[in-house]
């Protein structure tokens, strides 16, 4: 009987030591890891916080749109790079052509429609839905 005690109770200890081990393995598993997208990102906006969000920024003479597969629409104007990340980012795609139904010549805003056409076809291949967009300004100092 003794011995079933000994080994249930080193059983028991090598569970408890072993446990934190599993955790820590799951934690770092759980981590999503940046995706290129997102990598990219990253790096344009290296340097640069986060201003308050806006509805509408203006993008007229400004033509600098960037397309970053699956994670945002950016736009620069000067030194500030505005960030649209969309209701749906994993549909943005840079093999698509964006076609923007705007209420004004000069400004884009979260209420306009975007389509997606496929650039080989022509072919609608989805919408995306606008949200605020987020101004990065290079931090002084």
């Amino acid at each position: 009987m003794t011995k079933l005690k000994t080994t249930a109770m080193a059983a028991a200890a090598l569970a408890l030591f072993a446990a934190p081990v599993a955790q820590a393995q799951d934690a770092d598993d759980a981590r999503p890891e940046m995706s290129k997208g997102e990598a990219e990102l990253a790096e344009m906006l290296e340097g640069r916080v986060a201003g308050e969000p806006e509805n509408c920024i203006r993008t007229f003479p400004s033509r600098n749109l960037t397309i970053i597969d699956e994670t945002a629409l950016v736009y620069r104007d000067g030194d500030t790079v505005w960030v649209n990340t969309t209701a749906n980012p994993r549909s943005i795609d840079d093999d698509d052509i964006l076609v923007v139904d705007r209420w004004s010549t000069t400004n884009l805003c979260r209420t306009d429609q975007v389509t997606l056409r496929d650039r080989t076809g022509g072919f609608f291949s989805g919408v995306l839905i606008l949200e605020d967009f987020v101004p990065y300004r290079k931090v002084e100092g």
